[in-house]
């Protein structure tokens, strides 16, 4: 693994921890030439899984497209990084597990719209309100107005 300091190819592991109930493997790595430390991620290759967008094109899934939308959700959030890290990896699990070799790019937004509504109230609007788009604020009232009643139905 090159350094992304000085792009020396010789590191050392520090440290070593299973995430993703052990599909995965965080390191944290020392630079031998200049002591940068960095983080690598080892996971196991999975097969292809093509998304069918809204407006036709189809594209390859996209872990990162993902990873962006949901910490753009819980920015400022009091959500540790590695519970945010476990749910990215659980929608992945779920889309690659189906058996379908195409999905519907509105079931991903439905299925991380699930997990941030039982982990961040706050962040299920703002990421409901972007992948809805809502225009107006009566869509915002709309939408927390569903929420209280979930929230109040528990």
């Amino acid at each position: 693994m090159r350094c992304p300091g000085c792009g020396n190819p010789d590191s050392k592991v520090i440290e070593s921890r299973d995430l993703d109930d052990g599909s995965t493997i965080r390191r944290r790595r020392q630079c031998l030439e200049c002591g940068t430390r960095f983080t690598t991620y080892e996971r196991i290759e999975t097969p292809t899984v093509v998304i069918a967008k809204k407006n036709g094109r189809r594209e390859l899934f996209s872990r990162d497209k993902v990873a962006v939308g949901i910490y753009r959700a819980l920015e400022k959030r009091p959500v540790p990084v590695d519970q945010i890290e476990d749910m990215i990896s659980q929608v992945e699990r779920d889309l690659r597990s189906s058996s379908e070799s195409e999905i519907p790019s509105s079931r991903i937004g439905e299925l991380v719209m699930s997990k941030l509504l039982r982990m961040d109230e706050v962040a299920y609007v703002r990421f409901a309100s972007v992948y809805r788009s809502f225009d107006r604020v009566d869509d915002f009232a709309d939408e927390l107005k569903k929420l209280k009643a979930r929230v109040l139905d528990r």
